[in-house]
């Protein structure tokens, strides 16, 4: 039985696909309503699962007349994709939000589920045992080498 949050993620994905990729807009309180949920967790999914990491964008404006926007970003090739993650990456990276740009290469089908699964052992804490700042900044390093592999062998 699937949760709550990953239905309401997959209805909002399906929103985005639905509108051939533009801007869906939403209000918390009509998508809450729909799920018979809180409010929180509608933030809660759109915090986690809608993050640039995984290629979305999300704008909010709170009250009466506030919404949610939701854009995901379109790339017109897998190396202008991969380029925007590097960027994501810069000199640091926090364990999360590797595991989510880790995901994110998954479901755009850059690499398979195992290659996702040897990246996250490779970057997560257990595997670098320093102390942060330094855990992040190898991360990072090492997440932006795993690109230039993939794009280099593309060529």
């Amino acid at each position: 039985m699937r949760n709550m949050s990953d239905i309401i993620e997959q209805y909002l994905k399906q929103l985005i696909q639905d509108s051939g990729g533009e801007v869906v807009e939403i209000k918390r309180a009509h998508i809450a309503e729909k799920f018979d949920c809180v409010p929180s967790q509608l933030n809660y999914v759109i915090k986690t699962r809608f993050t640039n990491e995984h290629g979305y964008t999300v704008e909010s404006k709170r009250g009466g007349g506030g919404y949610i926007r939701i854009t995901k970003v379109e790339t017109h090739s897998k190396s202008e994709y991969l380029a925007h993650l590097k960027r994501l990456i810069g000199d640091g990276v926090s364990e999360q939000n590797a595991n989510r740009i880790i995901q994110s290469m998954f479901e755009n089908e850059v690499i398979t589920i195992k290659e996702a699964k040897i990246i996250n052992a490779a970057v997560e804490r257990e595997t670098l045992m320093l102390e942060l700042p330094y855990r992040d900044t190898l991360r990072a390093s090492i997440l932006r080498r795993v690109i230039d592999v993939i794009l280099y062998s593309e060529e």
